[in-house]
């Protein structure tokens, strides 16, 4: 059969049986984002960031790499897939119109999506910054439909996923509870001997075990030097006696994410020199955790562990973010990019918003510094 049947067969069958949340939850969301679309004077809007579309459908998939696109209007809404994605379309979402192409046919996808805003529209928002808006996707679009405008939608989606619903923290709870079995059993693995590798794999085997999907990153081990060389991984590196051994897991439930760091010492005690960054990102959590209130604004959270950075300042490399939001997102990152704890960012924190804090400086991470012995 090919996809348009394939649609069908399991329109019937299993349709929606994977949706993560209940449609009176969809239909909150898709009320905030029309209101929102209302207020801008926004006449349709074109999504195409996988997080995003998953927000409003819960459309889930490890292929990302494909073009997909959610166009919403005030009265309409039509999911496109590609004919590789058309089961997940099916069983992930209840979105009543869903259009799929041929795979090998990207040059398909304008025609339903030129039908949809060609229907009275005339401003089109999009999200001109993400990489998942193809170029010959929107130049497409602009030549087919020359009276209508294309406009950035000013983070309209992020504004409104910035805030959790009381089932997405449970999920990020969820999430949490099984990056910690994964840190847990990667600890337990660091000994002198070992490489990088074993450690990653004892903490992805827990992790998929205690029951994460598909990581949106995965588990990020480093050793010796290397770990304080940001965004390096596991590389088959050989653990000494007295190594720092830095972990980052992020464990995925219902594609949400809440992502913890850890670090430890192998087979001895942390040098004077460990311990001294260690206490230094211990204060910079600290002051983060003291002061992101209801109210407070991220620059204020900011400056507050700037001062509790001052003493590293000149020792370590500082990202310049503080802590950033996370929710449900995709390969390649758990980052939601809705907000950051970063000088000069206004937006203020509420009492539902959902963040990861980490100190952002050479030690790499705001966790717990611990000791591996060996065994006997």
């Amino acid at each position: 059969m090919d996809f348009n049947a394939y649609q069908k067969s399991l329109s019937s069958q299993l349709r929606g049986i994977e949706c993560p949340f209940p449609e009176s939850e969809y239909n909150q969301r898709l009320r905030r984002v029309r209101d929102g679309m209302a207020d801008a004077d926004y006449g349709a809007l074109l999504l195409t960031d996988p997080a995003d579309i998953f927000y409003l459908t819960g459309y889930s998939t490890f292929e990302v790499s494909v073009h997909v696109a959610l166009a919403v209007t005030q009265d309409d809404m039509l999911l496109q897939v590609p004919s590789i994605e058309m089961g997940p379309a099916m069983v992930t979402t209840r979105v009543a119109r869903v259009s799929g192409y041929r795979w090998e046919g990207i040059g398909e996808v304008l025609e339903p999506l030129v039908q949809i805003l060609n229907d009275g529209v005339e401003t089109v928002a999009i999200d001109a910054w993400h990489g998942s808006l193809r170029q010959g996707v929107l130049e497409g679009l602009k030549a087919r439909l020359p009276g209508v405008r294309f406009v950035n939608n000013g983070g309209l989606l992020k504004r409104i996923r910035i805030v959790k619903s009381p089932a997405e923290l449970d999920y990020l709870r969820e999430s949490a509870r099984i990056t910690g079995v994964g840190l847990q059993a990667a600890c337990a693995a660091v000994r002198p001997g070992v490489t990088d590798n074993e450690i990653a794999a004892a903490g992805a085997k827990a992790l998929i075990e205690a029951g994460s999907e598909f990581m949106s990153m995965q588990p990020i081990v480093t050793t010796g030097r290397r770990s304080s060389v940001i965004h390096c991984n596991h590389k088959r590196t050989v653990v000494q006696e007295g190594d720092p051994v830095f972990l980052e897991f992020g464990a995925a439930w219902q594609r949400y994410t809440a992502p913890m760091m850890q670090t430890i010492v192998a087979g001895g005690t942390p040098s004077s020199e460990m311990r001294r960054v260690f206490d230094g990102c211990r204060r910079i959590v600290d002051a983060l955790l003291e002061t992101v209130r209801p109210g407070v604004t991220f620059d204020e959270a900011a400056q507050r562990a700037e001062l509790a950075l001052q003493p590293l300042a000149g020792k370590v490399f500082f990202s310049g973010v503080y802590g950033y939001t996370v929710g449900a997102q995709f390969p390649p990152s758990w980052v939601e990019g809705s907000g950051f704890i970063a000088k000069g960012e206004t937006p203020n924190l509420r009492r539902e918003w959902s963040s990861i804090c980490q100190s952002a400086c050479g030690c790499r991470g705001s966790g717990v510094l611990a000791v591996a012995r060996r065994s006997s």
